[in-house]
């Protein structure tokens, strides 16, 4: 069956409830989706959110993090937490027989999780570990000088993960007030699905959200691109170089031309051989293995991003090359072969997108928290059949704030 929304109504709200029943197996799962509740919010504290998500995975404050997940383990229960930049979600899963206790776990772990000065300096420790690792990973060097770049005195230039020293400062008080801001009714989102019983989880749900901090409901604030490019280069023991570019994408989430985004960043970046950087930069030049390109638009920020890597000497080339191969694009557009294979890929490929519960679970998310109407994916492949040549490139002619790239290079 289709996803479909339901609603709780509790504490004076409506909670969304995103279900879709799928009885092909024995089992259910579901997500508490928390909005404006991600990276966003750690405008004080980097890496506060994801902190807090990993505090959420220590169990509850009677078991511990052992026992209370070794309850789980006895009857394959999965409860897990995590971030987004937007969303922090709590999700819960299990056999269909075990569901009702794992609500029950799950209900005991937002009542009374295990906030202990002890599990923040465990989860600190790992957290520090893992950053301290990629200080040699180039790949997460560059990606996070460029957000740095792009998005420069905002809270969005700072790494999700946050850094070491940031980390270090994150106190316990700092989780349970985060926690007790942003996990709350009123920014909640149930998605829900499997093999169950929905009039009957939806009561348990209810009583589950009835027990929790209505608090408030906050929209995730917008934070643009700089408007003038700049390079940074940093410079470490690397035998290649790390080349990272993005520039600003005038969309902003929900709109009704995303559709013809998707086709022509596609072309440009995200389809592999055949796309414009691919082929310009490998193929007809050879200066690096892959090359790609991609446009992220949600409500937070909208921008294009894109990387390679390539010989320390063939750096420059390749900037420049990037910079020529994305001016071609605005200024001349795509080919009618281009949009016919692109078509082709992007419609023939979509049963890979909706072919187990969770893709049309998220589907359905996602068109529901970008205010469209159920079902718009399809609408949009639709359109996506029906897009002209000239449409497509008088669109493409008419974002000419891509050409404004910013670069993040790590070389030696």
């Amino acid at each position: 069956m289709a996803a479909r929304i339901e609603y709780i109504e509790t504490n004076g709200l409506k909670i969304p409830v995103i279900f879709e029943d799928d009885k092909r197996l024995p089992l259910a799962t579901m997500q508490f989706v928390f909005t404006d509740a991600g990276s966003i919010t750690d405008t004080n504290k980097a890496g506060l959110a994801k902190i807090s998500a990993r505090m959420m995975n220590e169990g509850t404050k009677e078991l511990g993090s052992s026992a209370f997940a070794e309850q789980l383990e006895s009857k394959a229960i999965h409860i897990a937490s995590s971030t987004g930049v937007e969303t922090f979600v709590m999700e819960v899963g299990s056999l269909t027989e075990n569901f009702n206790d794992a609500l029950d776990y799950f209900a005991d772990l937002l009542k009374a999780p295990n906030l202990t000065v002890d599990a923040l300096s465990k989860v600190k420790t790992t957290t520090i570990g893992g950053l301290s690792r990629k200080e040699n990973d180039f790949d997460y060097i560059a990606s996070k000088e460029l957000k740095a770049v792009l998005f420069e005195g905002s809270v969005l230039a700072n790494p999700s993960s946050g850094t070491i020293d940031s980390v270090k400062g994150i106190e316990i008080n700092d989780v349970k007030n985060f926690l007790e801001k942003n996990i709350v009714s009123a920014k909640l989102i149930v998605v829900l699905g499997g093999d169950i019983d929905l009039k009957l989880v939806k009561a348990k749900i209810g009583n589950i959200i009835a027990s929790m901090q209505r608090g408030e409901k906050t929209e995730a604030k917008n934070y643009e691109v700089i408007k003038k490019a700049k390079t940074s280069i940093l410079k470490r023991e690397t035998e290649q170089a790390y080349v990272y570019f993005g520039s600003p994408y005038n969309m902003s989430a929900g709109d009704e031309d995303y559709y013809k985004a998707r086709v022509a960043t596609f072309i440009l970046g995200t389809g592999g051989f055949g796309s414009r950087l691919m082929e310009e930069i490998r193929v007809k030049r050879g200066l690096a293995y892959s090359a790609y390109a991609r446009v992220s638009v949600t409500k937070s920020s909208s921008y294009m991003t894109g990387y390679l890597q390539t010989k320390l000497e063939s750096m420059e080339e390749a900037k420049q090359t990037v910079k020529e191969v994305v001016a071609k694009f605005v200024k001349k557009g795509v080919t009618k072969e281009e949009l016919e294979q692109t078509k082709k890929f992007l419609l023939g490929s979509e049963p890979l997108r909706v072919e187990t519960m969770s893709q049309r679970l998220n589907r359905t998310f996602m068109e529901y928290y970008n205010a469209h109407e159920l079902g718009h994916s399809k609408k949009e492949l639709k359109r996506i059949e029906k897009l002209k040549l000239k449409d497509l490139n008088a669109f493409i002619k008419e974002h000419k704030e891509i050409l404004e790239m910013s670069f993040a290079i790590v070389t030696k």
